[in-house]
């Protein structure tokens, strides 16, 4: 896919995704999803990729939906079987196999702000601005929001945020635990690459993964034995492996890891542990 409305470049085993209409603030459009989308999934194919930050071009991180249409811009005329867009761009940051960091460099509102919840850690700059808007538009959360926004923030937060609608600044999201840090504009990004490279330069790609799909999807667990299960099983496969050598030959050695293990090649059979959940309408509909 070539692509329009995003631009995708991989440096030193970082992928940085920049939205990229800033005449529009980077306004969310169908294209852009489909481009997201594509963009994660070409991620997760290439072992080059080891973490993937994700930001705004221009003075904006995303203004939220494009406006364009007026009115009639929430009028879906696919009718009941219509599928939310930021919804698909949010799920499919949740499938990743590569830990995702999302920079908010300016304001991101409604899904400018939904879409990232998936991300594993999100940081701003002190000009960004947040916003749940939706009910000041007339609709409601969307991009599997509602379930992610209360397990990041609590309910009550989230409550408070969904039914006002307000903006509000970088301190604030801060505060409750929305963004990990805050930094000057200039400095933003730097924040964002040096984590990444922690991560790139540090750790076995396979063990990453994992994880990561180990703790978001225990989100849902309505037990810790779950966990223990899932665990015995993911840490003797691990243990097993050519990683887990390497790692602990280089710590006795006291020398940098080189892990051998590649995501596209060596994920463990049992994964994924979990049923595809395609999507379907609302019972009734």
């Amino acid at each position: 896919m070539t692509y329009e409305q995003i631009t995708y470049a991989v440096a030193d085993g970082v992928l940085t995704i920049t939205l990229d209409r800033p005449d529009r603030l980077n306004a969310f459009t169908r294209q852009m999803a489909d481009e997201l989308v594509d963009a994660f999934d070409r991620a997760d194919a290439d072992d080059d990729v080891r973490a993937v930050v994700v930001t705004g071009a221009g003075r904006g991180f995303c203004a939220g939906a494009d406006l364009a249409g007026g009115g009639a811009t929430f009028d879906y005329a696919d009718g009941p079987a219509h599928r939310d867009e930021g919804g698909r761009v949010a799920l499919r940051i949740f499938e990743s196999v590569k830990p995702v960091i999302a920079a908010f460099n300016g304001p991101a509102v409604g899904i400018g702000v939904t879409m990232m919840l998936p991300a594993d850690v999100r940081l701003a700059s002190t000009t960004a601005r947040f916003g749940f808007v939706f009910a000041r538009r007339g609709i409601v959360l969307e991009a599997a929001s509602s379930w992610f926004l209360p397990r990041i923030v609590g309910i009550s937060r989230a409550m408070e945020w969904a039914a006002t609608g307000r903006v509000f600044g970088a301190d604030e999201a801060l505060a409750a635990g929305l963004v990990r840090s805050v930094h000057e504009p200039e400095e933003l990004l730097p924040a964002a690459y040096t984590l990444a490279r922690e991560i790139a330069d540090n750790t076995s790609p396979v063990s990453v993964a994992l994880t990561r799909q180990m703790l978001w999807r225990m989100l849902g667990a309505d037990h810790p034995m779950a966990a223990h299960r899932l665990d015995s099983r993911a840490i003797q496969s691990r243990g097993e492996s050519e990683d887990a050598r390497e790692g602990v030959t280089a710590f006795l050695q006291k020398r940098q890891a080189h892990f051998p293990g590649r995501v596209s090649a060596d994920m463990p059979d049992f994964y994924p542990w979990w049923p595809d959940r395609p999507f379907s309408p609302l019972d009734g509909d």
